[in-house]
C-alpha cells in the first residue's frame, strides 16, 4: 500500500471504536484506502478498499438475512427480503459508518478530500463495508456477527421495515415531480473562504423560480440543505412541517 497507510495508534483507535481487536491490521487499513487515492499515490488498484467491499456486502447481507430470518419466524420471504434491503443500502450504512466516525480515517485522493469526501454518504457508507469485509476475513463470522446484530436491530427499531427516509434532494424530486412534473436544477451561488475551509452556497429552483437555498462544506451537502430548506417551505405552504431526516 505503499507509504501512506495509518499507523498503528490511529488504528488502534478505530479498533476501539468498533470493538474489535485486528489480528492483521493491514486489512482495516486497506479497508479505509478509497479508490480516489490510487489516482494520485503508488498503488494498485487492488490497493482500494473495493475488493474488501465486495466481501463485505455479502458478508453483512448474510447476517442480516439471519438476524430477520431468527428474529421474525412468521414473515414471508418477500417481507424479509424487503426488509434486509432496507438494512443494506447505501444511506443506512453511511449513517452507521458515521457513527463509527469512518471519516476521520479514510484516506482519500486530495481532490476528493477537498469536496468534502469525509462526509460523503457514499464514501462512508462504502468504506464501512469495507471495514465488514476486513473483520471478516480477520475474525471470522462469529465477531462480525457480534459487531453487526446490535446495529442492525437498532436500525430495525429506529426505521422498521421501510429503512431510513431518502436524502433530500431524493424527497424533493419526487415531490415537485408528482405536484407540478418538475424537476429541481441547483445553481452555484457563491463560494467563499480558503481552499481548506470552503462555504459553497447552492439554490433550487423550477423553470425561474428559486424555491430555498443551503449551505455546506461541499456543493453536494449545500444541494442538500436547499433541497431540505425547499422541503420545509413546501410543507408550511401545505400546512405540513414535518420533514422527515435523511442526514
Amino acid at each position: 500500500m505503499g507509504n501512506l497507510e495509518l499507523d498503528n495508534a490511529t488504528l488502534e483507535q478505530l479498533e476501539a471504536r468498533l470493538g474489535v481487536r485486528f489480528k492483521d491490521r493491514s486489512l482495516l487499513a486497506q479497508a479505509l484506502v478509497h479508490r480516489s487515492l490510487v489516482n494520485e499515490a503508488d498503488l494498485a488498484d487492488a490497493d482500494s478498499n473495493e475488493r474488501l467491499e465486495f466481501l463485505g456486502d455479502a458478508a453483512l447481507g448474510l447476517v442480516a438475512a439471519e438476524l430477520l430470518f431468527k428474529r421474525y419466524p412468521d414473515r414471508s420471504e418477500g417481507r424479509l427480503t424487503h426488509a434486509r434491503a432496507s438494512l443494506v443500502n447505501l444511506t443506512t450504512l453511511s449513517e452507521i459508518g458515521a457513527e463509527f466516525g469512518l471519516g476521520d480515517f479514510v484516506q482519500l485522493g486530495r481532490g476528493e478530500h477537498l469536496s468534502g469526501g469525509r462526509s460523503r454518504l457514499s464514501v462512508l457508507g462504502r468504506a464501512f463495508e469495507a471495514v465488514l469485509g476486513a473483520v471478516y476475513l480477520d475474525q471470522g463470522l462469529e465477531v462480525l456477527r457480534d459487531l453487526l446484530s446490535p446495529v442492525l436491530i437498532r436500525e430495525l427499531d429506529r426505521y422498521g421495515w421501510e429503512g431510513p427516509a431518502k436524502d433530500y434532494k431524493s424527497q424533493l424530486q419526487e415531490r415537485l415531480q408528482a405536484a407540478q412534473g418538475a424537476t429541481p436544477a441547483y445553481e452555484l451561488v457563491s463560494v467563499q473562504g480558503p481552499d481548506h475551509d470552503r462555504l459553497f452556497t447552492m439554490a433550487v429552483q423550477t423553470d425561474d423560480q428559486v424555491l430555498a437555498s443551503g449551505e455546506g462544506s461541499s456543493k453536494q451537502r449545500a444541494e442538500q440543505a436547499a433541497a431540505r430548506a425547499a422541503l420545509a417551505a413546501l410543507g408550511e405552504a401545505e400546512g405540513n412541517t414535518d420533514v422527515p431526516a435523511a442526514d
